[in-house]
C-alpha cells in the first residue's frame, strides 16, 4: 500500500514494505482535527526559543521594512538592536514617531493625575556653563570646531603661543544635558509659588537627553559614541514623612501604567536597588526575547540635589507639609520612550505562520497518523512522504508502480477540510475517493480476502 501526500507542488507517498512495530496512537481522523486547532498566529515573545527569534533579527527586519525605524545601508537594516536600545542609530521611522508620539501623550495624561499640583516645564538642550562648573574633562560639551582647532594650535596639543589653553576652552564650552532632573530643579522654587507652597507637588517634562557610550568595536574600545533618547521625567516633591509611601504609590502606578497597553502585561516586572549613599529605588524592566531592559527608574533622591541645586539660603525652599515647613524630598520618575516604543513593538507585532506551511506541515501529521493507524493494524506503509524530491504525479504513479505498491493513497489540502482521500490501484489503475475513517477498514478487509484465496 502506498500512501500519497499533496502539498503545493510537492507530493510524498508511502508504499507497504516490512513488518512495522506496534504503537499506540491516536486514528488519523483525530490527528487532523488536532491540527486544524491550532493557532495561525502567536505573539513574538512565544517564538523566543528559536535562534532567529531570540536574537530579534525578524522582528528587526520588519520593523525596518515596515518603518517603525531607520535601518542603516540598503538594502537591509545592518543595525543591531543594541544600537536602537542604546541610541545610537538613525532614528525612528515615520511609524515609530507616531508610536513614540502616542506613548508620549498617553505618559502626560498619566502624569497630570494631579492636574493642579503638576505643571509642565521646558528646559534647553544645552547650557553655558555655571560658576563652579566642574572640570572640562567631564560631561558632553557642545564646542565649534574652529574652537577646537584654535586651541590645539594655539595652546593644546602645539604649545604655541596665540590660542586659547584648551583647558579654558573646554570649561567655557557649554553642556549638553545627560539628564532633564537638573534642568526641572532649576524652575522649583518659581513653580512652588503656584501652588502656595504647599506639598506635594511636582513638575514635568519630555525631552531629548544625551549619553555617550563605549564603541562597540573591540579594536575602537578607547572611541565613544554619542546616544540620545527621548525621557519623560516627573519630578514629585513630598515632605520626608510621606516620601515612602509616595515612591510605592507611583511604582504601582507606573507598573500598572505599562502594563494596561501590553498583550503580554507579565512581560513589564520591577525590581528594587539602593544606591551607593543607600537612596531606595526600582527599575521597571521589559523582558525582550534575550533578557530584560530597563524602561523606567524611580528613585527617592532626599533633598541632596536640591541643596546642592540652590547653596546658600534653603528658606526658600520650604514648602508647607500641613503646618510644619519642611525641605520637600525629590522623587524621580524617569522613563525612556524610545525603549518604551521598542516594547510595545516586541509585545504587539506577531509571527503569523505561512498559510502554505501551516498546510503542509497538517498535512505531514495527518500523514504520519495515518502511517501509525495502519502500522497498528500490521498494514506495512512505505514512508514517502519524508521524501523531498518535487515530482509530477505520474511519475509517482509510475514509481510506485515499478515498486509493486498494491495502493496509493493521496492526501490534499481538500483531506484537511473533509477527510475525503484518494485511493489508486496499481492493478487497475482506478483512483477512489474516500473518507479517511474507512480507509483502514477497506485495507484490512483487501488483506484478508488476498490471504483466503
Amino acid at each position: 500500500m502506498a500512501l500519497g501526500c499533496r502539498q503545493g507542488r510537492r507530493w510524498c507517498s508511502r508504499a507497504s514494505l516490512g513488518r512495522p512495530v506496534l504503537r499506540r496512537r491516536p486514528p488519523a481522523a483525530r490527528v487532523a482535527e488536532q491540527v486544524e486547532a491550532g493557532p495561525l498566529a502567536r505573539p513574538y515573545a512565544a517564538a523566543a526559543g528559536s535562534g532567529e527569534a531570540a536574537s530579534g533579527e525578524e522582528l528587526l527586519e520588519v520593523c525596518w521594512r515596515r518603518h517603525f525605524l531607520r535601518g542603516g545601508a540598503e538594502p537591509r537594516p545592518a543595525l543591531p538592536w543594541r544600537d536602537y536600545l542604546s541610541g545610537c542609530h538613525p532614528g525612528f521611522g515615520p511609524l515609530g514617531v507616531a508610536l513614540r508620539g502616542n506613548l508620549a501623550a498617553q505618559w502626560w495624561d498619566s502624569a497630570l493625575v494631579f492636574r493642579e499640583q503638576v505643571f509642565a516645564v521646558d528646559t534647553p538642550l544645552h547650557s553655558p556653563p555655571a560658576p563652579g562648573a566642574p572640570r572640562a574633562g567631564q560631561g558632553l560639551r557642545l564646542l565649534h570646531s574652529e574652537m577646537l582647532h584654535e586651541a590645539l594650535q594655539g595652546g593644546g596639543c602645539r604649545q604655541e603661543p596665540g590660542g586659547p589653553p584648551l583647558e579654558e576652552v573646554l570649561r567655557s564650552a557649554g553642556m549638553l544635558r545627560e539628564s532633564l532632573l537638573p534642568g526641572v530643579l532649576a524652575q522649583y522654587v518659581s513653580c512652588l509659588e503656584l501652588v502656595n507652597r504647599r506639598l506635594p507637588c511636582g513638575l514635568a517634562q519630555i525631552g531629548v537627553c544625551f549619553h555617550s557610550i563605549p564603541e562597540s568595536e573591540p579594536h575602537h574600545k578607547s572611541l565613544r559614541r554619542i546616544g540620545e533618547r527621548t525621557t519623560a521625567l516627573l519630578a514629585w516633591f513630598s515632605s520626608p514623612r510621606t516620601a515612602g509611601q509616595w515612591l510605592d504609590y507611583w511604582l504601582r502606578q507606573r507598573l500598572q501604567w505599562w502594563r494596561k497597553f501590553a498583550v503580554g502585561p507579565s512581560n513589564f516586572s520591577s525590581s528594587d536597588f539602593q544606591d551607593e549613599e543607600g537612596r531606595r529605588g526600582f527599575n521597571l524592566h521589559y523582558n525582550f526575547p534575550w533578557g530584560t531592559e530597563t524602561i523606567e527608574t524611580l528613585k527617592n533622591l532626599g533633598d541632596t540635589e536640591l541643596l546642592q541645586m540652590y547653596p546658600g539660603d534653603s528658606s526658600k525652599l520650604l514648602g508647607r507639609d500641613g503646618r510644619k515647613n519642611v525641605i520637600p524630598h525629590v522623587l524621580s520618575v524617569s522613563g525612556n520612550l524610545d525603549r518604551g516604543a521598542l516594547a510595545y513593538l516586541f509585545d504587539s507585532l506577531q509571527l503569523a505562520e505561512n498559510p502554505l506551511t501551516k498546510k503542509k506541515n497538517s498535512q505531514r501529521k495527518v500523514c504520519q497518523g495515518l502511517f501509525n493507524e495502519l502500522s497498528e493494524n500490521r498494514i506495512s506503509v512505505w514512508p514517502g512522504y519524508l521524501e523531498t524530491v518535487q515530482v509530477s504525479l505520474d511519475q509517482l504513479y509510475t514509481k510506485y508502480d515499478e515498486m509493486s505498491v498494491l495502493f496509493m493513497v493521496l492526501i490534499t489540502d481538500a483531506t484537511l477540510e473533509n477527510g475525503v482521500v484518494q485511493l489508486r490501484s496499481r492493478d487497475t489503475t482506478m483512483k477512489e475517493m474516500m473518507h479517511i475513517s474507512r480507509l483502514k477498514d477497506f485495507l484490512t478487509k483487501y488483506v484478508t480476502s488476498a490471504k483466503n484465496v
